[in-house]
């Protein structure tokens, strides 16, 4: 009977480690903080966790956030800002002195399970014209060299995030892959530098850019429904622009000798505002289109079986530049408050689970005064005021505010400034032009957004949710309890 009964127990053990396998092998996402008024931490790890995300990006080492990761056993990239290239390339001591205070300090002291330092981000894209060109791979090769003298390299291992503008094909078929011309001695220095220190090759892939970029893209070849007209490279058959694009990179490493070198994808999804495709009906469609794969353990004709990925992004950040377009600020798969946008199976779960406990200001709005003048010449200067200290993206030709009139445009512009000053009196006093209503101005789709408060980010987390992890722990003792 003991002997069945240990049996018993090693069968269920089994199952429930391959269980957590499978887990901690799941989706990632990149989470930013460019936002004016960003969730506190412990909300969002509640919200990864309650969601069963187990890995996330980071674009920078915010200590608020690594704090709110410790003993979550979330696996967390932590990223390197561009501009700390040049100081970590050029010293040593500074690449142990970021190590020591950004990943050994977090790891020995709280317990954040960091696997990557993401060096740098999109340092080569063609329109920083060069400047990090120099400096990436010394700095990589600080930090990697600090992570050794740390005691950390069997853990942590580094990585470049690269826009997939570093490589082409001229045929547009997969198998004629290479890296560009200008950078290509470049990339194969630090590929085998990568290959060399056992780290992955991290790329970034954005079908919905390449349709914001050129008009004449064929939309559904973006996504996953087989719908497109597909492309045959010597038998391989491609139907979507993500398989397509993986493969060429695959096809780069391997006709340079690096055929085997682990491949991440480091950002991948589709935003919901601020251009004509940028709709939260094409985001669900990609966005589970991609999980569907996912969770089928379908890959690319040149590497099969899901790929190691994270979806971009997590959170819309309000507060992003856009430089490259108004919809950089709506990638998220939640709002700003972390409510859901549509709905998105991200596992076993049948939708997306809103953060808890989130606090909004009262229900004001400020908007344009019924008395204004439209004549009024102060009235244009007022709205760029306001469009500048705040977020009108998506008042933009195509987007979810696209259709309103002028005098809901100037409302929208004026609420969007005044929420992000934290409903203050005198951000609604704009000279015989704006009032403060209780009564919601949204039009249709169209909402005037109301804020959530500001909270100190460094406050304690809150009480998490027993995780899968921690349920098979719980089994676990359970199961040897009762067979000894």
């Amino acid at each position: 009977m003991l002997f069945k009964g240990v049996f018993a127990v090693f069968f269920v053990i089994t199952l429930l480690y391959a269980s957590l396998l499978i887990e901690v092998e799941g989706i990632g996402v990149n989470w930013g903080s460019q936002a004016r008024h960003p969730l506190p931490p412990a909300t969002v790890v509640r919200l990864l966790r309650e969601n069963g995300i187990q890995k996330v990006k980071l674009f920078e080492a915010d200590s608020a956030i690594l704090k709110a990761l410790s003993r979550t056993g979330i696996q967390v990239m932590v990223g390197i800002p561009n501009d700390l290239l040049a100081p970590l390339a050029g010293s040593v001591a500074a690449a142990e002195r970021w190590v020591s205070q950004n990943v050994s300090a977090h790891v020995s002291s709280n317990g954040v399970d960091i696997r990557y330092v993401a060096v740098g981000n999109e340092p080569f894209l063609k329109a920083f014209n060069g400047t990090f060109e120099g400096i990436t791979l010394p700095a990589l090769q600080n930090i990697q060299s600090a992570i050794i003298k740390a005691g950390l390299a069997t853990q942590v291992k580094v990585t470049v995030p690269l826009n997939a503008d570093v490589y082409q094909s001229a045929s547009n078929l997969p198998s004629d892959g290479d890296f560009r011309p200008e950078i290509r001695d470049l990339m194969l220095n630090i590929v085998k530098f990568l290959s060399d220190n056992g780290a992955p090759f991290t790329i970034n892939i954005y079908p919905f850019i390449s349709l914001y970029n050129d008009p004449n893209f064929p939309v559904e070849f973006a996504f996953f429904d087989g719908t497109g007209t597909p492309i045959n490279d010597n038998g391989r058959i491609y139907d979507n622009v993500l398989d397509a694009n993986y493969d060429t990179l695959v096809w780069s490493l391997q006709k340079n000798g690096f055929g085997n070198l682990t491949i991440i994808v480091g950002e991948v999804g589709w935003p919901t505002d601020g251009d004509k495709n940028a709709n939260l009906m094409y985001a669900r469609r990609y966005n589970q289109g991609f999980m569907n794969r996912q969770k089928a353990n379908k890959g690319t004709p040149m590497r099969p079986g899901a790929m190691d990925a994270y979806l971009f992004g997590l959170i819309d950040e309000d507060a992003k530049s856009i430089q490259p377009g108004n919809f950089e600020r709506h990638w998220g798969i939640f709002y700003i408050d972390g409510q859901p946008k549509y709905q998105l199976s991200l596992g076993s779960g049948n939708g997306l689970i809103p953060a808890k406990d989130v606090h909004y200001l009262a229900k004001k709005w400020c908007i344009l005064a019924p008395n204004a003048n439209l004549q009024d010449p102060q009235l244009g200067p007022s709205v760029s005021y306001a469009c500048d200290h705040a977020d009108c993206t998506s008042l933009g030709y195509g987007s979810s505010c696209g259709n309103l009139n002028l005098a809901q445009n100037v409302s929208y512009a004026f609420n969007s400034y005044y929420q992000v000053s934290n409903q203050l009196d005198s951000a609604c006093k704009f000279p015989g032009l704006s009032i403060v209503s209780t009564r919601d101005p949204s039009v249709g789709s169209c909402k005037f957004k109301i804020m959530i408060k500001s909270e100190d980010a460094s406050e304690a987390s809150a009480m998490m949710p027993i995780t899968r992890s921690t349920a098979v722990l719980l089994l676990l003792s359970i199961c040897l309890y009762i067979v000894l």
